[in-house]
């Protein structure tokens, strides 16, 4: 699975679960925050027709957060044990532990269980959740015809 997937799938899923599925691999990394999380703002761009010409929308408030794991209480000196989380909103923690399961995924020996264990079920779950919703959605379609006089 590629990194950006993987945030992509932290970021969506809502904090609690994350914590708790995370809980349930028993990884417990000690490591340092490198940077944040800190709360700030992006700029959101939308296309006119999804296909037109570039604008900006707006801006939200995006949350990150950069974390460096440790090896007995020293930091380690290669970057790929580096993590990093962005999630939409001010949730410190949220951000927090994305950068956390990040960094532990570029450690071999805790590659599977991340991808197996804790991002699969998520991703099952919110792929769950978008069919359900988009069969509540299609639940409450109407069809509009118009009907021709004289026939």
């Amino acid at each position: 699975m590629t990194s950006a997937r993987r945030q992509r799938i932290l970021a969506l899923t809502p904090r609690e679960r994350l914590a708790e599925q995370w809980a349930r691999l028993g990884i417990t990394p000690d490591y340092r925050c490198v940077r944040g999380p800190e709360v700030g703002m992006a700029m959101v761009r939308g296309r006119m027709g999804g296909t037109g010409n570039a604008f900006n929308l707006g801006e939200m408030t995006l949350t990150r957060a950069s974390v460096q794991l440790m090896n007995d209480g020293v930091a380690t000196d290669a970057d790929t044990e580096l993590g990093h989380g962005w999630v939409k909103g001010r949730d410190t923690r949220h951000a927090e532990l994305i950068a956390v399961v990040d960094a532990c995924a570029k450690r071999r020996e805790w590659q599977a269980d991340i991808e197996e264990g804790l991002v699969a079920p998520l991703e099952q779950a919110l792929d769950a959740e978008r069919h359900e919703q988009a069969r509540r959605a299609a639940a409450t379609r109407v069809d509009f015809f118009t009907m021709v006089r004289g026939e």
